[in-house]
């Protein structure tokens, strides 16, 4: 009888030190990945209709998460659409438009609080992998921002001298590669940089799955130049297009596995995105928006509409599909809620959308969202099912020769006189304007429209607004 009671109490001690394990990770808050990808289409994932890429993890976590189709970037250019989501604000709020470059001499004010600050506030260790760009000054850059660790670039990829267009013009400087404030290389080329990103991310889990954390991967890519690896040049029925997204897959696919063999995939919030549309110019070399129309650089749906993937498993049932209006803005009060961390001081515009996503409810606590661009232009609103347009310049590729190989083709502007309405639930690709079939709805939005205006501005009719506020500057 002996001999069967010494393995009954190991088997008995080690169920109770899984079941305190198990105990202390559930009560613990959860980790947050925020994985970020640059100009990457609508269309360009297996579960959002790729016909010709295959992303095997995506699809999976979409399959085991939450897949919305009706989210929304900040603003339809790099630097604004960063500032959005990671402060929770229109861009032209805190005064961050474009895309910073290597000439600009301001970014992100000290006074905004970004995910990762009010995340470390909570206790948090954070870390970003990948492309800043918002500001490349010691005061912007990512670890006086609230992250402990940063590797990567501080702006886009193409800002370096190879650039086959702007190079020679602005006169771009060899681009950095940063270890938190030190610059440790200058890139020639950019072939290993998606893994290393990758290898960094999967070590800074194993170093702290004993605590919550905050890790933002921000990868350069598909934005070109386009880079890819050995492992996956040639590999895509999209050429080197679909093997950069195809690696990208992978790198999620590295991240995930990390979390699940460390013990933390359950309590893990796992969100992927990209920070606008398709770079339209470059062709073969971009991605692709389809159904929606236009990219990057425009407020029509395809500059601004992104796949976004969310998985959950401790709060989220699998395989849900969630077609309400959701934007990059409404990340920041929607962690703070899942984490019980403190929101911000200042004024931001993000809601907490998590009975959005969850589908505890098909009520939006968002009245509307706004599109600007440039400098600070009121281009277009989203109202329930209904996407409005006032008049403003844009640019298209329609009835242009597209760029390839990373050259790029020439846009043709268009300026958009009148007001135009869509209804973007039955008419996704923005075909049939019905403003005038709707003069009620066209007349509650615009009321919407001069509500943002008296506090946001709009440069189009020389409005400043009441709200806005300075980004930080060297000078």
């Amino acid at each position: 009888m002996t001999k069967y009671v010494f393995p009954l109490i190991l088997l008995f001690i080690f169920a109770c030190k899984n079941n305190d394990s198990r105990s202390e990770t559930s009560t613990r808050p959860p980790n947050v990945v925020l994985i970020f990808t640059d100009d990457q289409g609508y269309q360009d994932v297996g579960v959002f209709g790729s016909p010709n890429i295959e992303t095997p993890y995506l699809d999976q976590m979409a399959s085991e998460g939450v897949q919305l189709t009706s989210y929304y970037s900040a603003q339809a250019v790099c630097s604004a659409s960063r500032a959005g989501i990671l402060t929770g604000c229109y861009p032209n709020r805190i005064g961050i438009h474009n895309a910073l470059g290597p000439g600009n001499t301001h970014g992100i004010n000290s006074s905004e609080t970004t995910i990762a600050e009010m995340l470390k506030a909570n206790g948090y260790t954070t870390a970003i992998f990948g492309k800043w760009h918002l500001g490349h000054y010691p005061e912007f850059m990512p670890n006086r921002h609230g992250f402990d660790e940063y590797f990567g670039i501080p702006y886009s990829n193409d800002m370096w001298p190879f650039h086959p267009q702007q190079g020679p013009i602005f006169n771009f400087p060899d681009l950095p590669l940063y270890e938190n404030e030190t610059v440790i290389d200058t890139l020639t080329e950019q072939s290993q940089l998606t893994t290393q990103i990758t290898e960094r991310s999967v070590d800074f889990i194993e170093r702290n799955k004993d605590n919550p954390f905050f890790l933002y991967v921000a990868h350069p890519q598909p934005h070109v130049p386009l880079f890819v690896s050995d492992k996956f040049k040639g590999k895509s029925k999209r050429g080197l297009y679909g093997d950069v997204i195809m690696e990208i897959d992978w790198s999620v696919g590295q991240i995930i596995d990390a979390l699940k063999k460390n013990g933390l995939e359950d309590n893990t919030v796992v969100i992927f995105t990209s920070d606008n549309g398709p770079w339209l110019s470059y062709g073969n070399h971009a991605g692709s928006a389809l159904p929606l129309r236009e990219g990057k650089g425009t407020a029509w749906e395809g500059g601004q509409r992104e796949p976004f993937i969310i998985k959950y498993p401790d709060k989220l049932k699998a395989g849900k599909v969630v077609d309400i209006p959701v934007m990059a803005i409404d990340m920041l009060p929607t962690i703070a809620r899942l984490t019980n961390s403190e929101l911000p001081g200042l004024t931001i515009d993000g809601k907490d959308v998590w009975n959005v996503i969850s589908g505890e409810t098909t009520e939006s606590p968002q009245k509307a969202y706004f599109f600007y661009y440039r400098v600070n232009e009121l281009f277009g609103v989203r109202y329930g099912k209904w996407k409005l347009y006032f008049p403003h310049r844009y640019r298209t590729m329609e009835g242009q020769e597209p760029g390839k190989d990373g050259q790029p083709g020439e846009y043709r502007m268009i300026d958009l006189e009148e007001i135009e309405l869509y209804d973007v639930e039955n008419d996704i690709s923005e075909t049939k304007n019905v403003a005038k079939e709707h003069p009620k709805v066209v007349e509650e939005i615009k009321i919407l429209a001069n509500k943002i205006r008296s506090r946001l501005g709009d440069s189009l009719l020389e409005l400043e607004g009441s709200e806005t506020r300075e980004p930080g500057r060297i000078d």
